[in-house]
């Protein structure tokens, strides 16, 4: 027996639905708006909840629940005239998007096969995903890490698709470090730098006399990742007359090297990334269309940074922790207003941007013990000054400096989500400060051991060490 959490703002619509659930033996808990929503989820863990898009005071709620601990899985029920919300929702983490009005039974199906899927992943041996340099805890990130491991646990090949700067090699390297093959070979292939008269011999490798000066037989890259992974970086700038060499690669696992005639056999896995849209490509007949469905067998799309701003905090200590030694004076702090002033940037480069201007800032900084607004870029800075007069996250002084606050919406809903980023700054803050050490975390916190090892975990700032 599940336990299924029905959220639908239509009365008869939830009534209805919640009957047919009982009837399949689930014990059903009702929701006729977003704040009950979040009340009921805040004591009790659900196995799967029917959630209407609709739902009064239910902004931003898919997300909040896909970001709880043992996340429910959501079946979401929208307006068939909304396709956005539906495809939305998807992204988003739904198994399923349901168009309304829905008959009860034509919700059943869906959340069957949810419940199935979590049953089976319950009974496996939990694992450990290596995400070293994977950072952030954001719902959008959480996504694309339960995509991770997925690829990681099989050997489809996959697809990364994210604009530039989004990590897409750092995910291409976690599928690899994760997966049966991280002994073997990772080999990187950038697309766009292959040379047009060498790209052939590079990938796939030349016979002795192949051409004038190839006085010996070299392997090519496909032949160096056997048994381990293939990565082709930004394979949307491919050359078409290679797309139909490397399809039949793909097919085949095996091709004949420049020059020579017999065939090689390559058994990799291939994981290609993109920052283009090469469906447009292919409609385009500038990518080839039966190459595209191959690379598409499972597709993980990474967020831009504008979309997953909860993380900027954790990329800025990460970074610093990295790279901070490296400058005089060692590793610094952050000012609130330094941390306030990043959210306020949309980040068109991403986190490659980020880390850039970080690292201009700690040259900036010199022997200064913390970075301060002052020692962001000019041309930063100048950008921000001109954007002041536009909406944020509170007015300078107003003691939310540094802190990233909901959008203004229902009372209790405003403050319920300001609660969830004032806990999760103060308690990763309280773990990097203390370095491990629980007695002066409890000392500092007034919290007794239990609820503060309870309130880390759930923020994802666990102990790394140090005394009990």
């Amino acid at each position: 027996m599940a336990r299924v959490l029905i959220a639908d703002g239509d009365e008869q619509r939830r009534i209805d639905l919640a009957g047919a659930v009982r009837d399949e033996g689930h014990q059903v808990d009702l929701a006729g708006d977003g704040e009950i929503v979040l009340n009921l989820t805040r004591g009790q863990v659900y196995d799967a909840v029917c959630l209407d898009l609709d739902l009064p005071g239910g902004e931003d709620l898919l997300a909040r629940l896909r970001a709880l601990p043992d996340p429910p899985e959501i079946i979401a029920l929208a307006s068939e005239s909304d396709p956005a919300a539906m495809e939305d929702a998807l992204r988003s983490g739904a198994w399923e998007c349901l168009g309304t009005p829905c008959a009860p039974q034509l919700a059943l199906a869906p959340l069957r096969r949810a419940l199935r899927s979590r049953a089976r992943r319950a009974d496996l041996e939990p694992r450990i995903l290596q995400r070293d340099n994977l950072v952030g805890e954001s719902p959008r990130l959480r996504i694309c890490l339960d995509r991770l491991a997925q690829a990681a646990a099989c050997e489809v090949d996959v697809l990364i698709s994210g604009e530039t700067g989004t990590g897409k090699e750092l995910f291409a390297r976690a599928i690899h470090e994760n997966s049966r093959r991280r002994q073997e070979p990772f080999v990187v292939v950038d697309c766009t730098a292959l040379p047009a008269t060498l790209a052939e011999s590079i990938l796939f490798g030349h016979a002795r006399g192949a051409f004038t000066g190839a006085d010996t037989a070299r392997d090519g890259l496909v032949r160096e990742a056997h048994g381990g992974t293939l990565f082709l970086d930004e394979v949307g700038e491919l050359p078409l007359d290679l797309q139909a060499k490397f399809l039949r690669v793909l097919q085949e696992r095996r091709f004949r090297p420049v020059g020579s005639t017999r065939e090689v056999e390559s058994r990799f896995r291939l994981v290609a990334a993109t920052n283009r849209d090469i469906a447009a490509m292919a409609e385009q007949r500038t990518f080839r269309v039966d190459l595209m469905f191959r690379l598409r067998a499972f597709v993980i799309e990474l967020p831009p940074l504008r979309e997953r701003k909860d993380d900027i905090k954790d990329l800025v200590h990460h970074y610093l922790a990295r790279t901070g030694g490296r400058f005089q004076g060692g590793i610094k702090g952050v000012s609130p207003d330094f941390v306030q002033a990043l959210w306020r940037h949309d980040w068109p480069g991403n986190v490659r941007e980020l880390f850039q201007v970080l690292e201009t800032s700690l040259a900036s900084a010199q022997a200064e013990p913390t970075l301060y607004p002052q020692h962001l870029p000019m041309d930063l800075r100048v950008k921000l000054v001109r954007e002041a007069a536009r909406p944020s996250a509170g007015p300078p002084g107003d003691g939310r400096e540094g802190m990233p606050m909901p959008e203004l919406q229902p009372w209790r809903e405003y403050r319920d989500k300001a609660m969830d980023v004032i806990e999760r700054l103060y308690f990763r803050d309280l773990a990097a400060h203390c370095r491990g050490d629980m007695i002066h975390a409890c000392r500092i916190s007034g919290l007794k051991p239990a609820r503060l090892y309870q309130l880390l975990k759930k923020h994802g700032a666990g102990r790394s060490g140090g005394r009990t």
